[in-house]
Order: structure tokens, then C-alpha cells, then sequence
């Protein structure tokens, strides 16, 4: 090679490696960003466009569509539907039962049949001449009073007395007769008081009222109305459904329970023992420190004694608590001499301190209260006077005797 071209060659190679360093790193670069577009500011170049887009960069071109707010979004169908509200089932109204002082007298009216029996003496006491004739008509008034035989010649012969002889206004005198023969010193008040806990460790013990008596005199409907009568007195009551036979026994006694907030204690099984259900009831008095426990049993024939036997496991297992303060006789007064029979037979099963006469507004055989309390040698203590729920009613002498009395309208 000459010395002119030896130096072409040294020159050329200067010359040329620059160049190749450019031409390899535009290369690179435009490896790495795709296109060279140095016309647009860097701000503005855009990624995916003017170069391929990089760490930091977004992967797509941009939407040009406004962005939407969440005001302008559709709502869920859950979020736009009314909410729904499960239905809460209201609680029962808790009824006040009517007070009970005074009950009898406002209910006057409902022994309008019974009244019969005075109204009629009266008329006979009132003819111009007594005598044996309508002395023996007053007997037979009495008798089918339902009075009885021994004590309507007992009220014959002081009525002769006291009218004939004495010249006594007969109105007077029969009001006093009638009301001594009734018993106006008999204790009827229901012992339902409790007996506290006391400090020597002694438990709260509940008074606890049974309630018996046959099929179809209004047992249950009688205890729901005694435990209005007890609530209207401001007493805790817990009712005990111990009639298992009766599935709609129960349930009776619940609604009458629910009626005036007052717990009901029973079994879920049909024909369960009913001592059992009696003796959970008065452990739930005692539980809940109420203050009386009723115990509703199961109707029974006065004939079949092995009912009767059972009516009396109830109570003895029940008396593994403590004494039961109460049994109660609901008798229907309109049945007249065969209650007398029925209240025997359970006079000799329990020990009977009470009875309830039922239906009295129903029937003229008033003289059935004289009847059953000399029978008994026990006091009736409540009568039922109509189908509401407060028309059972303490029993007051003076107040039935003046209703006997009532003149009729």
C-alpha cells in the first residue's frame, strides 16, 4: 500500500468510528422507544404512540370518554328496591281485669232468675191471710229453691214466728232470715298469701289453690277468671295446666294466662302425669316468688274412684312443697241437688275449703249456696255470674240476698 492510501485508511477510520458509535446507538435507542419523535415537547409525547411504553407508563392509549362519577353509575336492585322489614310480631296487650271490691253488686242484675226464689216469698207473705195452705206453699218454694228440706222448715218456723206471732213487716223479716240461713260469719276470704323467705335459710313458698270438680262445670274458664280476679288484687299469679287429658285445656289456660301477663305452666305431652305438672307449677311459683299458684286438674266423675284416687296423688305430691293453702269446688248451680252428691265424693278425696258456684245468674235455685255450705260445712267463696271475663265475683251475703230481694222489673 502507498502512502497515500495508508493515510485515506487512517483518516477514513477516524472519521468512521464516530459514525458507527452514532448508528449503533440511534439504533438502541430506537430499540427502546420504537420511533424518534423529537418534534414534541417530552411532556407531551405520548406512551404507545411517540414511543413504546415503559415501566411507569400506561399499556393502552387513554380513553377520551369523560370519566363517570358515582353519582352517574346505576345503582344495585338491592339498593335501589325498598328495604324489607321482617314483621316483629306485637306483644299482647295486657288487659286490667275490673276491680274486684264491690264486684257482686254491680253484677246485681245477672241474678235476675235467681231472685225468683225471694220475689216469690214475698208475694205468699204478702196475702191478707196466712194460712197452713200458704205456710206449706213457702215450704215447697224453698224446697225447689234448692234449699234444702232441713233448712226450709227451719225458715218456715221462724217466719211463722217472727210474722204471725211477733207482727213483723214480712219484707224485714225475710230479708234477715234468708241472710242468717246463708251465713253471713263464714269466713270467705281465699287464703292466697305467701309465705316469704325468711332469714333462717327458709324458702319462698307460694299459696297454692287447687281447683276441682266435674266434667262441664267451666273448671278452666273458672280458674282463668280467678287468676283475673287474683291480678286485679295486684297478686303474681303462675297458673299450672295440670288437665293433660285436654289438649285444649291448656291452651285455654295459656290464653287466659297471656290475657293478663301471667305465666302458665304445662306439659307438651298430651296425657303427661298431671301430679308432675302440678308439682313444676308450684316450683315455678316458688322460683319466681309469686305470690299464689293456681293448679287447674283434670274433670272427673264422682263415680269412678279411680279418678278420684288420682285427684288425690296430686295434691300429696304436690304438699311435698308444703301445704296446699286452697281446694276450690266448682260446682254448676244450675244442676241443683246432683252437685250436692258430686261435692260428697270430693269432700272425701280432698279436704275442700271452698266453693265456686257457677251459672248462678242461670238458674231460680238460688237456695243451692244454703244447700251446699250445710252439705259441706264449707263456705262458697266465689260465684260465676255470666260468660265475661270478669264476671266471677267474691261472695257477699247482704248483696245476694238483696238481689233475691230485688223486686222484679
Amino acid at each position: 500500500m502507498s502512502p497515500d492510501e495508508t493515510t485515506w485508511v487512517v483518516v477514513g477510520g477516524a472519521l468512521g468510528v464516530p459514525i458507527l458509535i452514532g448508528l449503533v446507538v440511534g439504533l438502541v435507542r430506537r430499540g427502546r422507544h420504537g420511533r424518534t419523535d423529537t418534534a414534541a415537547p417530552p411532556e407531551q409525547r405520548r406512551p404507545g404512540v411517540d414511543y413504546r411504553p415503559g415501566v411507569g407508563d400506561d399499556a393502552e392509549e387513554p380513553r377520551d370518554t369523560p370519566v363517570r362519577g358515582v353519582d352517574t353509575l346505576p345503582l344495585p336492585d338491592s339498593l335501589t328496591e325498598p328495604p324489607s322489614v321482617e314483621e316483629v310480631p306485637a306483644t299482647p296487650t295486657v288487659e286490667r281485669p275490673d276491680p274486684v271490691r264491690g264486684r257482686l253488686q254491680r253484677l246485681r242484675a245477672r241474678l235476675a232468675r235467681s231472685g225468683a226464689l225471694g220475689r216469690g216469698l214475698l208475694e205468699l207473705l204478702g196475702r191478707d191471710r196466712l194460712d197452713d195452705a200458704t205456710w206449706e206453699e213457702i215450704e215447697d218454694t224453698l224446697i225447689g229453691a234448692d234449699l234444702g228440706t232441713g233448712p226450709a222448715l227451719e225458715v218456715v218456723e221462724r217466719l211463722r214466728e217472727r210474722v204471725v206471732a211477733e207482727g213483723g213487716d214480712p219484707r224485714t223479716v225475710l230479708r234477715e232470715e234468708l241472710l242468717r240461713i246463708v251465713g253471713p260469719d263464714m269466713d270467705r276470704s281465699l287464703a292466697v298469701q305467701p309465705t316469704p323467705a325468711d332469714a333462717d335459710g327458709g324458702v319462698h313458698r307460694p299459696a297454692v289453690v287447687l281447683v276441682v270438680g266435674v266434667n262441664g262445670v267451666g273448671k278452666t274458664t273458672t280458674v282463668g277468671k280467678l287468676a283475673r280476679v287474683l291480678v286485679a288484687e295486684d297478686k303474681d299469679v303462675v297458673l299450672g295446666a295440670a288437665d293433660t287429658f285436654r289438649a285444649a285445656a291448656a291452651e285455654q289456660l295459656t290464653t287466659w294466662g297471656e290475657r293478663v301477663g301471667v305465666p302458665t305452666v304445662r306439659s307438651q305431652v298430651e296425657g303427661a302425669d298431671p301430679a308432675s305438672v302440678a308439682f313444676d307449677a308450684v316450683k315455678a311459683g316458688a322460683d319466681l316468688e309469686a305470690d299464689v299458684v293456681l293448679v287447674d286438674t283434670a274433670g272427673r266423675l264422682q263415680n269412678k274412684r279411680d279418678l278420684m284416687d288420682e285427684l288425690g296423688k296430686v295434691k300429696r305430691v304436690v304438699e311435698r312443697h308444703g301445704p296446699v293453702d286452697e281446694v276450690l269446688l266448682v260446682l254448676d248451680a244450675t244442676t241443683g241437688q246432683n252437685g250436692l252428691s258430686q261435692a260428697r265424693v270430693f269432700a272425701e278425696a280432698v279436704n275442700i275449703t271452698g266453693i265456686v258456684l257457677t251459672k248462678l245468674d242461670g238458674t231460680a235455685k238460688g237456695g243451692i249456696v244454703v244447700a251446699v255450705q250445710r252439705e259441706l260445712g264449707v263456705p262458697v267463696k266465689l260465684v260465676g255470674l255470666g260468660e265475661g271475663a270478669d264476671d266471677l265475683a267474691p261472695f257477699e251475703p247482704e248483696a245476694f240476698v238483696d238481689a233475691l230481694l230485688e223486686p222484679a222489673g
